[in-house]
């Protein structure tokens, strides 16, 4: 049997799981597109609490599937539409084009942050 209580959230039509496994952006987005689905992207305030919750049941920051754009400060979704909603911590983004992937923090705030850093996989589904 799975032990899976809390580790599941469901939004909308939108299912949030994570396998507890911290790997670079890239291999993040990989492996959640290898089980049908893609990297958590919360598109507003009740889909980023519902990533909040699992980020907080690992107590790890976590991708989402948020990216730096062509031009430097500008962030879209993986699929490359641009941002509908956000939730930049204060003073964030700073990378100015150095940081090309963003982290969700333990207080659901994002930070642009370098793809090559492990944090948690979490996919939507």
């Amino acid at each position: 049997v799975l032990a899976l209580d809390g580790k599941i959230k469901e939004v909308g039509d939108k299912i949030f799981a994570s396998n507890g496994k911290e790997v670079d952006f890239a291999s993040a987005l990989e492996s959640c597109e290898e089980a049908g689905g893609t990297l958590a992207t919360p598109m507003n305030e009740e889909e980023n609490k519902a990533i909040l919750d699992i980020v907080k049941q690992y107590n790890r920051y976590a991708y989402v599937g948020i990216k730096e754009g062509e031009i430097s400060g500008q962030f879209n979704y993986i699929n490359g539409t641009p941002l509908n909603y956000t939730k930049w911590h204060k003073n964030e983004p700073n990378g100015k084009g150095t940081e090309n992937c963003v982290e969700m923090y333990t207080d659901g705030s994002w930070n642009d942050k370098k793809c090559n850093l492990y944090r948690l996989t979490i996919c939507e589904f």
